[in-house]
Order: C-alpha cells, then structure tokens, then sequence
C-alpha cells in the first residue's frame, strides 16, 4: 500500500479498492514525470508504481499521435488494453496532467462499471 488517504491521489485509490476490491492494481500517475501519485495492488508479484511508468509512455506516445495528426480537438479520455485474462484502464485526469492506472480480472470485473468507479474518481483529481 502506498498512499494517504489526505491527499486527493490517495482520496481516490482508497474509493476505487472499496468500489472494486478484487482489483488487480490501482494508481494514480503523474504523466510528465511518469511517477505513481499514489497506487495499491492485491498481488504481491504486481507492481503499480512499475506499471505506472510503463504506460505513461502509452499515454505519451498517443499524445504525439495525435499531434501529428492534427486531433487538435480532441482530448484523450481514456486509453482500454485487453489482455489474455486481464483488463488495464487508463483513465486521463486533472486536466490531462494525470491519469489513473487501472488493472482488473477480465472474468471478474464488469468493463463498464469499471469505468463508471474511475469516471467518477476524475472529479476527484482535478
């Protein structure tokens, strides 16, 4: 467990592990540094902060392809990896300066309730 419940970051990991408490992982990441704000996982072998720099560089590089193809109105709301047995979301907030990092049983956990718990996290980090 790393976070504090006194800061907005923290705040939002705790409400997600109440809302979905089989989750795999969960952070909340900084995109320009790459570093987990706060984050949690239920598997000893899974590590969110780890996780978290990875996929900051997903969210990055879509940035860029975006760029690159004049999206100029577009925003990126939320990026959907599916894996073998696995569902990992990444949810853009505050303004595009964070994201939350989710990651979940695909046999256990619903798609869209899923996104509804990080939708209404979002307000949280703004």
């Amino acid at each position: 467990m790393a976070y504090a419940t006194t800061t907005p970051a923290g705040q939002a990991v705790k409400n997600i592990l109440d809302a979905l408490p089989g989750l795999i992982a969960v952070a909340v990441v900084d995109i320009e540094s790459g570093m987990s704000l706060a984050s949690h996982s239920n598997q000893d072998s899974f590590n969110p902060d780890t996780a978290a720099a990875y996929n900051t560089e997903v969210v990055k590089q879509k940035l860029k392809a975006m760029k690159a193809l004049k999206l100029t109105n577009e925003t990126i709301e939320d990026v959907l990896i599916t894996l073998t047995s696995q569902l990992h979301l990444l949810k853009i907030v505050g303004g595009g300066s964070k994201f939350i990092y989710l990651a979940v049983s695909s046999r256990d956990t619903n798609l869209a309730i899923a996104r509804e718990v990080l939708r209404a996290q979002a307000e949280l980090l703004k």
